[in-house]
């Protein structure tokens, strides 16, 4: 799959060889679950992380983790993704212990996952980059400090990710799990929201669990909205959709994959939901009632 053929499909511009007569063709949909990692202490301080500074969760980073785990422990994943950083691998391995479908799973770490480098700025307290932003007239986290890593080499790691998971889902998967829809929805069926952890995936066999990092979940979100078209939840604003994920914050995402001749390329993106903090809050209310 080529990058600017994920764009042109998500555009739904479609090669007439994807066409037959009764203008249908074969398609894979999957769902796509995006978790940032649980609290670090440098989360609590205000400082940045990056890359450089491998920390661990926090003990409320563990138990935000725990909190995950729990509130997915009856969605069914068929593949596990985490950046190859502490903090990401602890959280990851928590909702992946407490997950029944998860059992025998490869929990896959990839360095495609890991957070954006902020350079110099790393260690450093995030009010302070945002001071460099303003100074420099540009926005946070767009900015880049010097020897840091910029938006488009972020994103061109989250196109390499999401090649790479396509290749290798649709390569296990095309010939059990592909399906006849219509060839002019490019987008996965929409389906009702509940307020439930299995929201948008009780009817989709494949489902993917990546667990990676804030900022870089800022970009891959970008990415999927502005580049490959994601159409938005119900009543989401851009604004909200560009915003930062909390710790442990869940976003979900369906996609439809057809096949060409030399892989697999994608159709459609659609958000389920966005920055959801349910687990995180309920257990924060089980706490406070207890105590």
């Amino acid at each position: 799959m080529r990058h600017r053929d994920v764009c042109r499909f998500a555009a739904g511009v479609f090669a007439q060889t994807h066409l037959t007569s009764d203008r249908s063709m074969k398609a894979l949909t999957l769902a796509l679950t995006l978790v940032r990692h649980g609290e670090t202490t440098y989360n609590k301080d205000g400082l940045l992380q990056g890359q450089a500074i491998d920390s661990a969760l926090s003990e409320t980073g563990l138990q935000q983790a725990e909190a995950a785990g729990f509130y997915l422990k009856d969605v069914k994943f068929s593949h596990v993704f985490v950046s190859d950083m502490l903090r990401a691998r602890q959280t990851a391995e928590r909702i992946v212990q407490l997950n029944r479908s998860c059992l025998g799973l490869q929990m896959v770490c990839d360095p495609l996952l890991k957070e954006k480098s902020f350079g110099i700025a790393e260690g450093g307290r995030v009010e302070d980059v945002k001071e460099m932003a303003r100074a420099a007239g540009e926005s946070f986290p767009d900015f880049t400090p010097p020897e840091g890593e910029s938006q488009e080499q972020v994103k061109e790691r989250v196109k390499m990710f999401l090649e790479k998971m396509l290749q290798q889902i649709g390569a296990e998967h095309w010939v059990t799990k592909s399906q006849t829809v219509d060839s002019l929805s490019v987008s996965p069926p929409s389906s009702p929201v509940e307020g439930r952890a299995d929201d948008g995936v009780k009817d989709i066999p494949l489902h993917a669990l990546v667990v990676t990092h804030g900022a870089y979940m800022c970009v891959a979100v970008r990415y999927f909205v502005k580049e490959l078209h994601c159409c938005l939840p119900q009543g989401c604003d851009e604004v909200r959709m560009f915003s930062l994920s909390p710790n442990t914050g869940l976003c979900r995402f369906t996609l439809s994959v057809t096949q060409e001749e030399n892989g697999f390329a994608l159709l459609g993106i659609r958000c389920v939901f966005i920055h959801r903090g349910d687990h995180v809050k309920t257990k924060q209310e089980r706490q406070l009632t207890s105590s």
